[in-house]
């Protein structure tokens, strides 16, 4: 059994989530199976510790000095024997204003990240790491048997999402797209691979990793890390974005024959599945020399296969190409409007049309309008949880790399050999819901992120809040005050007339609507158990003041 290295009762230094700030507490228990300690902090605070975030103290000094431009003393912080920063006081909102990342498990604001498929099934870096206890070495034989049984998991999820994904394409491309009829048309293995379009793969990827290293647009840091460094990025993925357009312009300008991509559409997944595969070794073999500081907090507990699924490494890079930052807009976002766009040529070609569909236009706009979106806003990709806390291995390779881009436009896909005659009506009322939506989802993520960077901004500076023992507040007026999570509702909206347009004679195009919907009841309810923890009275105290919820009674 292990013992604790702290006693109940001892006044200790306990990080705060999501920062490297350590500050006072006491430690209340202790849990020898999750070897979990719940502190108390000065201001109230309950939260549950993992040993390695917790410090005895050591010495640490506070000397003031006078600032000779207004004349006011400010303290400086002297670092530790652990170099790492120490106070005594709770965070305020402006030094916490992303610790959220901790708790929040929000949506993206520019992509859907794939982990949170992992999320809904229960196996995130995060639960692993505290619940199984991965990076504990106990002897504790029921303990062994759940690593055994999360290490079987892991690897049968390696396996079955990429077969997954395959089936979701071959019914997309069938005459008959009903669940029932899939066993019927299964393409020959030989028919899965051509080098040809492994080559035009790897085109693909070089062009849009160029496009990422050219000097334009500006130069941002990133998240501070556990060293206390930040990292620089280059935020100039709306540019890479208008130079795809006018490469593809050029291309049909000198006759090249884009449908050549539907029609081989299973070969560039399997290419891609291939790419991402070779890619997760490279990134886990290369994470055997990195540093301690370099790696993610997650993904690292001595198990191959979680590990390699996870990912070690918190930033690779080679040069200046950050790989995970890199990957995780770029040649998946772009793809999926190149294939969107190649699917509307593809359905004029095979239903013999001067002019592509309303239905193919409306999903192509509203889809385009949301990955424009989320390149305008490139740079809060930086606070996202994907890029501040997890791994780069094969679970966000495959999402990046092979899901997003094969999965998400299925609707188009679909609609090549399904097409569907849409009434003017229906083309007046799928337009003013996407709008209604993204009008919700862009509204509510300017809001937070803009609070969250800086509550006194006159943009936000009028919303009513709640202060919270963390020294954060919450928004109880606005769009945050009618409903919570807001851009969640938005999501949804712009999800749903994204499917509509395929008609309702199958489930399949609206496969994105309901792993959508499923995620985001997963993600409230996780966020409410983790906000009340986190808020205690508080939260108590917002749920009252915003009543309204998406999706009522599964808490």
């Amino acid at each position: 059994m292990p013992t604790a290295r702290f006693q109940i009762g001892d006044t200790v230094m306990g990080r705060w989530p999501g920062s490297n700030l350590y500050y006072e507490v006491k430690v209340l228990s202790y849990d020898n199976k999750t070897r979990l300690y719940t502190v108390i902090y000065k201001d109230g605070t309950e939260l549950e510790l993992k040993e390695s975030d917790i410090t005895a103290g050591g010495r640490y000094n506070l000397r003031r000095r006078k600032d000779q431009g207004d004349g006011k003393t400010v303290e400086l912080e002297q670092k530790t024997e652990t170099e790492t920063l120490l106070r005594t006081k709770p965070p305020t909102a402006s030094a916490i204003k992303t610790t959220d990342l901790e708790f929040g498990g929000r949506v993206g604001e520019s992509s859907q990240q794939f982990n949170v498929i992992l999320d809904c099934v229960g196996i995130h870096s995060t639960n692993l790491m505290q619940y199984v206890g991965l990076n504990n070495f106990a002897t504790n034989k029921k303990l062994k048997k759940s690593r055994i049984s999360l290490q079987q998991s892991v690897f049968f999820l390696m396996f079955l999402l990429p077969v997954a994904v395959l089936a979701l394409l071959i019914l997309c491309g069938q005459k008959d797209a009903s669940l029932q009829s899939f066993p019927l048309e299964l393409p020959a293995l030989e028919s899965l691979w051509d080098c040809q379009v492994f080559g035009i793969v790897l085109l693909w990827l070089l062009f849009q990793a160029v496009l990422s290293l050219l000097p334009v647009g500006k130069l941002v840091e990133g998240m501070p890390l556990k060293n206390g460094k930040t990292l620089k990025y280059r935020i100039n993925g709306f540019y890479a974005l208008l130079l795809t357009a006018v490469a593809v312009g050029v291309a049909m300008y000198q006759e090249v024959d884009l449908s050549y991509i539907h029609a081989h559409f299973l070969q560039f997944y399997t290419s891609a599945l291939l790419i991402v595969t070779l890619l997760s070794i490279y990134l886990f073999i290369r994470s055997r020399w990195a540093s301690e500081d370099e790696l993610a907090p997650g993904g690292n507990s001595g198990y191959i296969i979680y590990d390699f699924f996870m990912g070690r490494e918190l930033n690779p890079r080679i040069k200046n190409l950050d790989i995970k930052f890199f990957c995780e807009m770029r040649p998946g976002l772009m793809g999926w409007v190149l294939i969107n766009f190649v699917m509307l040529q593809a359905e004029m070609k095979h239903q013999n049309l001067e002019n592509p569909s309303p239905a193919m236009l409306l999903v192509n706009i509203f889809q385009l309008l949301w990955v424009v979106d989320g390149f305008w806003h490139e740079e809060k990709l930086l606070t996202m949880m994907d890029i501040v806390y997890d791994g780069f291995g094969f679970m966000l390779t495959f999402g990046d790399l092979a899901f997003v881009p094969f999965t998400f436009t299925c609707q188009a896909y679909y609609l090549v050999s399904h097409p569907n005659e849409l009434s003017a009506f229906w083309i007046i009322t799928l337009i003013i819901m996407n709008g209604v939506g993204y009008y919700i989802f862009r509204k509510a993520n300017s809001q937070k992120f803009a609070f969250r960077k800086n509550p006194s901004d006159p943009a936000v500076s009028h919303l009513k809040t709640i202060p919270t023992a963390t020294g954060e507040s919450l928004i109880v007026s606005g769009l945050w005050g009618w409903v919570r999570h807001p851009n969640y509702l938005g999501d949804i909206i712009m999800g749903l007339a994204w499917s509509l347009p395929c008609g309702f004679n199958h489930l399949i195009p609206y496969f994105y609507l309901i792993y959508l919907i499923t995620l985001l009841v997963h993600r409230n309810a996780r966020d409410e158990h983790q906000c009340r923890k986190k808020y205690g009275s508080a939260w108590d105290e917002y749920c009252k003041a915003v009543p309204f919820r998406i999706f009522p009674g599964i808490y």
